[in-house]
């Protein structure tokens, strides 16, 4: 369910087709004088922040170094994206309050930033905590979802939220009949998909069941559509790439904590966009990782 905190001096209102659809520019401002990057796209996922969580304990620690990092960089990234699982279990109060305050440099320094939730979120209670960034009328009444767009692609964030505390996904037929809709309008750049679950499909682990349920559905969405380009989802807490049918399944790391550190890690990844594909590279908490700095190029499928 993606909630847009972009900042209102940098906020760029293209157009609304249907009621509530907002679509975001985020290359509008992009130029030598705003010190940003307009190509460049940064991915977060997997925060989970928590009301008690000590300040100098690991997972809110992590979220905070990456933060300072992009705050402090020379070239500051088009948008960042928080791909779900904000909050630490349940989606309290008291975590997306933490949450905001540990992401306040990011608009502050005027980062456009955008976020989706996960299955340990909760609308309702995000909303309460943050009721500012709830649309008045949105195009699905029971989610939000929206286009973000940079000068190389398009960015379409899906609402995977079944049910608080439940591990699997959904995007569901209304929402899967919007996406048709908004790809169909938004032909002309390669379209990049986001979405907190993974599908179901392509690439290990091809059947983790906590992925979405409606995988099948939605690529039959996204295969005839050839200008969709890649599926970013995070949910696993780890990092891999893999293809189905000619789109890249980008699975991104997780900024909290992993399961198995022998095996994965946790950090962030940027995206360095072009005409023709995109540059991935990983940004990892411990800088000594062997993942730090590793970057993956992707070149897209042709149309």
């Amino acid at each position: 369910m993606p909630i847009h905190l972009t900042n209102a001096d940098r906020r760029h209102f293209l157009k609304s087709i249907g009621a509530g659809i907002v679509f975001h520019s985020s290359h509008a401002f992009a130029d030598e004088a705003t010190g940003i990057d307009q190509d460049l796209v940064v991915m977060l996922n997997d925060t989970h922040i928590g009301e008690k969580h000590p300040s100098d304990s690991p997972v809110p620690t992590h979220l905070r170094l990456a933060v300072r990092d992009l705050t402090q960089r020379q070239a500051k990234p088009a948008c960042v994206l928080i791909n779900g699982d904000l909050a630490l279990k349940d989606g309290q109060p008291g975590d997306y309050q933490h949450f905001s305050q540990l992401i306040q440099p990011l608009r502050d320094a005027k980062i456009e930033t955008h976020l989706t939730l996960g299955n340990h979120d909760n609308r309702d209670v995000f909303y309460q905590v943050l009721n500012e960034e709830r649309g008045s009328d949105p195009p699905i009444q029971s989610l939000h979802v929206s286009v973000v767009e940079t000068q190389n692609a398009n960015f379409f964030l899906l609402d995977s939220l079944k049910e608080t505390m439940v591990t699997q996904g959904n995007i569901g037929r209304e929402q899967l009949n919007w996406l048709a809709r908004m790809l169909d309008m938004h032909s002309k750049k390669p379209a990049i998909i986001v979405t907190h679950h993974n599908p179901r499909l392509g690439g290990d682990p091809v059947h983790f069941p906590g992925g979405l349920i409606d995988s099948q559905e939605l690529w039959n969405v996204l295969t005839k559509r050839p200008h969709v380009k890649a599926y970013l989802h995070g949910h696993i807490h780890d990092r891999g790439f893999a293809q189905h049918q000619g789109i890249h399944i980008i699975n991104t790391l997780a900024t909290s904590y992993v399961a198995d550190p022998q095996k994965s890690t946790t950090g962030w990844t940027s995206i360095q966009l072009s005409n023709s594909g995109a540059l991935l590279t990983s940004h990892t908490t411990d800088p000594k990782h062997a993942w730090n700095g590793k970057a993956t190029r992707l070149q897209w499928r042709t149309l």
